[in-house]
């Protein structure tokens, strides 16, 4: 896979902690290589969010032209890179085909190209931990957690990029009671209990089943028909797709403030392992991939420990090995989704490699993870 074009990202994460754009890294030897593989994804690019969109270690040159970019695309210049002869070329060219521009690892002291609408300004936060006359909007990096955040957004800056928001978060209570009621439904499904009894569970909290019925008729879910109703909705999905549903419902119900970037953080996986394990798996087990992504943050978005939380639920044996133990047979498939959230393209290579898919079915199970988890609109 040494010539192998692999996609990361990572979040670019607003002052009220929502996702409100994605940051994808293009890990390519060549800019027309990595130009190559965005057009092959042209039908899963993620549109809900604009997309800041890294050639990382590559010059960016003339070359990127080639691509036909998405309307919410950004383009990363680099300040190594800025004062590249075919950069320096480029970026009047991504200006005048209306292409938005982001400047990263910008300092003080960086010289910039005169008339250029810089969009976003990526700042290395432990180099600078206070945005200096910055030419757009300005984006830490290099964040360790979610006080470290805090501080950010109190010394200037507008957002943050990357994986913070996954630490410094207190995760040893017990589920709260809005949390419990919900596995007691997740537990009457995964029994078949008369839908009925379900349907007096979910009469006792309104908003759950608002919530329920929005996920179920939103646009990722591709339905043909609106559910009206819960029992609508066992007659048209059946139990197992309520049983994902109501996992989906389960991780929704935090009011940590971090909430919303971890949801989607979730589902992403979630998506990810169901697309990518269709290959190896029964169809009625893909179902139980989507919980085993969804629940790897479980103990983060509930703030009660993860082996607490599992005990409260019914779930299949390889569900809780993958999350308690890190190991059966869905563990590979979670280490997979966990990788796509880093900087460390050999060692996605890597894992990929021993389960024998291909960087193009990652990259595109990968995207549209992202615009699935994207168009159910947490927060």
């Amino acid at each position: 896979m040494s010539n192998a074009v692999l996609i990361t990202r990572e979040p670019v994460i607003n002052k009220q902690y929502k996702i409100t754009a994605n940051r994808l890294i293009v890990h390519a030897s060549s800019v027309g290589q990595a130009v190559e593989t965005l057009s092959n994804l042209a039908d899963v690019w993620p549109a809900t969010h604009p997309v800041f969109v890294s050639l990382y270690r590559l010059v960016p040159t003339p070359d990127l032209l080639v691509w036909r970019a998405p309307p919410n695309a950004m383009v990363e210049i680099p300040t190594q890179a800025i004062a590249h002869p075919l950069t320096l070329a480029l970026i009047p060219r991504l200006k005048a085909a209306g292409i938005s521009l982001n400047l990263t690892w910008y300092q003080p002291d960086t010289v910039v190209p005169p008339d250029v609408p810089w969009r976003f300004v990526i700042i290395d936060a432990k180099r600078q931990p206070v945005p200096l006359a910055p030419p757009g909007l300005a984006i830490a990096w290099g964040l360790q957690d979610v006080p470290e955040f805090r501080n950010a957004i109190v010394g200037g800056f507008d957002g943050a990029s990357g994986w913070f928001f996954l630490h410094g978060v207190k995760t040893d209570g017990k589920l709260a009671p809005s949390h419990a009621q919900i596995v007691r439904l997740l537990n009457l499904v995964r029994k078949n209990a008369e839908v009925k009894e379900i349907e007096n569970v979910l009469k006792q909290d309104v908003a759950l089943s608002y919530k329920l019925l929005r996920y179920i008729n939103s646009a990722g879910f591709g339905l043909m028909c609106e559910i009206q109703s819960f029992r609508h909705a066992v007659s048209i999905l059946g139990y197992d797709k309520l049983h994902k549903w109501l996992s989906v419902l389960l991780i929704s119900a935090s009011r940590d403030p971090s909430a919303p970037a971890l949801m989607q953080t979730a589902i992403a996986r979630g998506r990810f392992m169901e697309q990518i394990g269709a290959a190896f798996f029964e169809k009625s087990e893909l179902d139980n991939l989507f919980i085993t992504g969804a629940f790897s943050m479980l103990h983060l978005l509930l703030g009660a420990s993860l082996q607490s939380a599992l005990e409260e639920m019914n779930l299949p044996a390889p569900i809780c090995d993958a999350l308690l133990g890190g190991d059966g047979v869905y563990a590979p498939f979670l280490k997979l989704a966990r990788a796509l959230e880093s900087f460390d393209d050999k060692h996605l290579a890597a894992l990929a490699d021993d389960l024998h898919i291909t960087p193009e079915h990652i990259n595109r199970a990968h995207l549209e993870a992202l615009s699935f988890a994207d168009s159910l609109q947490f927060g």
